[in-house]
């Protein structure tokens, strides 16, 4: 949730920061101007509250001077007019509630405010790379999707999925079942030394922890409900571990704070009908290794890099190619100030379902920087021993990565012509010497 304070103090930056996320020009001005409107009601609340205090203060000192000297029919009459101001200040105080709800119910459904080093841009086209790394491997054959490699295996089992759960879920099994095991392990031993401490996160939230981290009320359809009750099944680690300080004040020194969550995600995929049906790319149940930190405003973006820099040494340790991109304005997430995306190389899929030969990039991590709009609304502040005042800390998180996505990108980058695939040297530690799956 966006500073209230600073939008009336610069409409202008405002107005331009909500252009450049794709919102109507005549919306970002409407939006502005009724933020001022209600700043403005809230002011001459607390003014008039303030002045009818201290005229209650005073006729409280003429009562006891008034009572001192006989004058009790005086008095009487200013205790009276006391109560009477009484009444208004609290009307008054009730009127700055109800006018902070209103700043509330506006800021909750505006996105977070670009960073000045985002490039502007309308849509995923207008993304630049960043960096590439790795060189596509030459194949011998046409290389083929993952979905083909693993259902020619025996081990993926799209079918007997949808017959017990629906569509876009599906079975592991056997040597898949252990790579997706192995993948998982590895990435948390490669961040650990990074500084990441483990958490294992509860998989229910409620709406309170989802409205915290900014996916209540924007993304209220696109998550798991349980039926009766106030449990949502988290779309993310980042969720829960996120909330890990809600409503607490952190010691200045104890940060960065560094977390690392390995959890299922549940997303209903509400919108993607139609994109993505095969395979394991957008499914309604994954895993995911996520990365999750707690900065100073001063160092959140440093932070930043660096978390991208983690997420990217998992792919260089797998030898997977892959390319780093910044996202622009118009395709940056509601909670984000400033994110990269990290697109692997899968040699046998397409994104243009007219592709005349396989061979695409896809997201494998998304790394953002929220500054203080997570944790405004969660209350997560910090304070320094010299400090007499708090602040709110920044909050950031990584996918370190997609496990299930990381496990297509093996199949596909570590497929054989005969069928089988080859295990990354450094995850066969985890597949107990397993080499090649079959």
């Amino acid at each position: 949730m966006l500073d209230w304070r600073r939008i009336v103090k610069d409409e202008e930056t405002f107005v331009k920061a909500l252009e450049s996320r794709g919102i109507d020009s005549t919306k970002a001005k409407e939006t502005s101007q009724k933020i001022v409107e209600v700043s403005k009601k809230r002011s001459e609340a607390l003014a008039k509250a303030d002045q009818l205090k201290a005229e209650r203060n005073q006729s409280s000192q003429s009562v006891s001077q008034m009572m001192k000297s006989g004058q009790k029919a005086e008095a009487q009459a200013l205790i009276q007019k006391g109560k009477e101001l009484g009444t208004e200040i609290e009307r008054l105080e009730v009127a700055v509630t109800v006018v902070e709800s209103e700043f509330t119910q506006i800021l909750e459904l505006i996105p977070n405010i670009p960073d000045v080093s985002v490039p502007l841009g309308k849509s995923e086209k207008d993304n630049p790379v960043v960096r590439t790394w790795g060189e596509p491997r030459k194949f011998a054959f046409v290389p083929r999707s993952h979905d083909v490699v693993g259902e020619n295996l025996g081990l993926l089992d799209f079918d007997r999925a949808a017959k017990i759960s629906g569509a876009r879920f599906a079975f592991l099994r056997g040597g898949l079942a252990q790579l997706e095991r192995a993948l998982a392990s590895f990435m948390l031993d490669l961040h650990r030394p990074k500084g990441y401490q483990e958490i294992n996160p509860p998989y229910l939230v409620s709406a309170e922890t989802m409205y915290g981290m900014g996916q209540f009320p924007k993304f209220k359809e696109d998550v798991f409900a349980v039926a009766g009750q106030d449990k949502y099944l988290i779309p993310t680690a980042e969720v829960p571990v996120t909330s890990l300080f809600r409503d607490e004040i952190l010691p200045e020194e104890d940060l960065p704070l560094k977390f690392m969550a390995f959890s299922p995600c549940f997303r209903s995929e509400a919108g993607s009908y139609g994109r993505d049906t095969k395979g394991l790319i957008r499914q309604h149940q994954f895993h995911k290794v996520e990365l999750v930190k707690f900065t100073s405003p001063e160092t959140s973006l440093a932070e930043l890099e660096s978390m991208v820099a983690d997420a990217e040494l998992v792919l260089k340790k797998l030898e997977i190619p892959f390319r780093t991109i910044h996202l622009c304005t118009g395709d940056m997430g509601f909670n984000s100030r400033k994110t990269y995306d990290i697109e692997v190389w899968l040699p046998g899929s397409v994104v243009d379902a007219d592709a005349k030969t396989p061979g695409c990039y896809r997201e494998i991590s998304s790394c953002s920087d929220c500054g203080d709009f997570q944790a405004r609304r969660a209350q997560i502040r910090f304070k320094g021993k010299a400090s007499k005042s708090t602040q709110y800390v920044h909050t950031l998180n990584g996918s370190g990565l997609a496990v299930g996505r990381t496990l297509v990108a093996v199949l596909e980058n570590y497929q054989q012509e005969d069928g089988s695939v080859v295990v990354p040297e450094v995850l066969r530690p985890y597949m107990g010497g397993l080499d090649v799956i079959r």
